[in-house]
């Protein structure tokens, strides 16, 4: 048995597919065959072609049409004579292998969009990237995706992507096991959205399997069972039964409304990070979205979305939520969480440079783009906006000024919006949560983001597997942060909500009703748990 961390609940019993990052070589000795090279070429882009539309089809029917659209544009290059064609003409005319023809092309476009004026050309580099090392590892035979899974399969990683998470099939993918990472990694709260066992932290786990090996995962418990007995496998059978039956009866939790002795309403409501979401949080009652992290809309694309794009991804969660609050969190990348078309540079902290708000004002435009799109949707339900990374009063005021000048560009344009949107922040650094009495005046609600609420203030990075058992959200430090902030949003008339892995970890739920929190935002799966927690406690 190998110990892990428990990241997603659940039990899952399946054959290993192990992801790993692929290296290749390129072969510049003259080609020997150049008409078998100009076959083998013909075949990769055929083949590559499939697998596209292939991702596309699914990416749509399990995460959305809007994030599909990126698969379009990497098929368009496989039917561009230009892009194409200069790969023959290199293997006709300088001999090239086809593997170096396409490296060579690649090369070429990719310093050629790189350095046009045209800001959506530029972006047009990374496509030009992963198409071309698609057309590679197919010319070399080598894996280029992780299609053609059999059903339960668990994936196998040194790391997994936000993305890598978002595109894993739940019809055929029932867990994942990585080397590294944490409870509130992205990859780990991913999962938790697609209600997929997950366990973390395993240290080597990619150097101890191999594809098609039995493997039993226990995600209450963090622990993994590699080639097990058939006595296990009974055992763990048991387990997934009885925990399928109890998540069965948690049911009767979906509708209840809750709320404290006084009277004053209790949210429990849901995170999610893309539409495909919304069917998990419907489906388990949430009062509402406490979190839309709109970054992923942003991600796994060549550039941004448009404001008429993203205008629609918040329409069409305004209305599926029928009238519910939903808190929409203006872009968050920065961190661990990149965006290539944005040609950010590395930094030494990243955790602490320029990310989510900061971020947004060196994006000006960008930034007008998504707060258009949102005052745009707040017409269609109970739209508020949440500005993430807010440290000072100044960046409140700053953001604030940035919407109301998108509010007169609307008005001057005719169209509708809410003028009363409601406008928070997360309170995520410590400055924020000792600064509360002050940040509420400015604000219409406070949401806790207790992700990095936690690792700022105890100095932990929560991605580390190594000083994972000092990442303690019961820590006294941070429960007083906690409560200051709830009291100053109370004192100043405005509601606090928490959207952190915390607010659905049920050690804390019972403290956190003690603080007075207002709402409780968390992935999903947890919602139903959380409810019967509050409704036995308050009994």
């Amino acid at each position: 048995m190998i110990k892990g961390i428990a990241a997603s609940k659940g039990y899952a019993i399946g054959k290993i597919k192990v992801m790993r990052h692929i290296e290749w070589t390129v072969d510049l000795t003259p080609a020997v065959d150049c008409e078998k090279e100009l076959t083998e070429l013909k075949k990769s882009v055929e083949a590559s072609r499939e697998q596209l539309k292939a991702i596309r089809d699914n990416t749509a029917k399990n995460i959305g049409e809007h994030e599909a659209m990126v698969f379009d544009s990497h098929m368009m290059f496989l039917d561009d004579p230009e892009f194409v064609g200069a790969m023959e003409e290199a293997i006709k005319s300088e001999s090239k292998r086809a593997v170096a023809a396409v490296e060579q092309v690649k090369n070429f476009f990719k310093s050629m969009f790189e350095q046009m004026d045209n800001d959506y050309m530029k972006e047009r580099a990374a496509d030009i990237v992963d198409v071309s090392n698609r057309l590679i590892k197919n010319l070399l035979g080598l894996p280029t995706d992780n299609g053609n899974l059999e059903a339960n399969t668990i994936i196998v990683a040194h790391d997994l992507t936000p993305s890598d998470t978002a595109q894993l099939d739940k019809t055929k993918v029932i867990g994942f096991l990585t080397d590294i990472g944490g409870t509130t990694s992205h990859s780990a709260i991913m999962a938790r959205s697609l209600e997929i066992c997950a366990v973390v932290g395993l240290g080597d786990i990619t150097d101890k399997v191999t594809d098609g090996m039995v493997c039993i995962m226990d995600g209450v418990k963090g622990e993994v069972i590699l080639s097990p007995s058939h006595s296990q496998i009974e055992e763990y059978e048991a387990l997934a039964e009885a925990y399928r039956k109890k998540r069965e009866d948690l049911k009767k939790y979906k509708d209840i409304k809750l709320s404290y002795k006084e009277g004053r309403e209790i949210l429990v409501a849901g995170n999610i990070g893309s539409v495909k979401d919304l069917d998990t949080v419907i489906e388990n009652g949430a009062d509402g979205i406490g979190l839309f992290r709109t970054e992923f809309v942003f991600m796994d694309r060549a550039s941004a979305p448009t404001e008429d794009e993203q205008y629609e991804i918040y329409k069409t969660v305004a209305e599926r939520m029928s009238g519910k609050p939903v808190v929409i969190r203006t872009l968050d990348i920065g961190g661990d969480k990149q965006i290539d078309y944005l040609e950010m540079e590395p930094e030494m902290n990243p955790f602490l440079g320029l990310r989510a708000i900061r971020l947004c004002f060196k994006y000006v435009d960008l930034f007008k783009a998504q707060i258009r799109a949102l005052l745009r949707a707040s017409v269609h339900g109970d739209v508020n906006v949440m500005l993430p990374m807010i440290g000072a009063v100044e960046e409140i005021k700053q953001a604030k000024a940035i919407i109301e000048e998108c509010k007169a560009e609307l008005r001057a344009e005719g169209i509708d919006f809410n003028e009363e949107m409601p406008v928070g922040i997360m309170i995520e650094i410590p400055a924020a949560a000792v600064a509360a009495d002050i940040l509420a005046e400015e604000v219409d609600f406070f949401s806790i983001g207790t992700n990095d609420l936690i690792q700022y203030t105890l100095a932990v990075d929560r991605m580390n597997s190594n000083i994972s058992h000092l990442y303690n959200p019961m820590n006294p430090s941070v429960l007083r942060l906690i409560e200051m902030t709830i009291k100053a949003a109370h004192n100043a008339g405005i509601w606090c909500g928490m959207c952190g892995e915390m607010a659905g970890d049920l050690r804390a739920t019972e403290v956190l009703l003690s603080m007075g929190l207002d709402e409780f935002s968390m992935s999903g799966s947890s919602i139903l748990d959380v409810k019967e927690k509050i409704f036995t406690h308050l009994k």
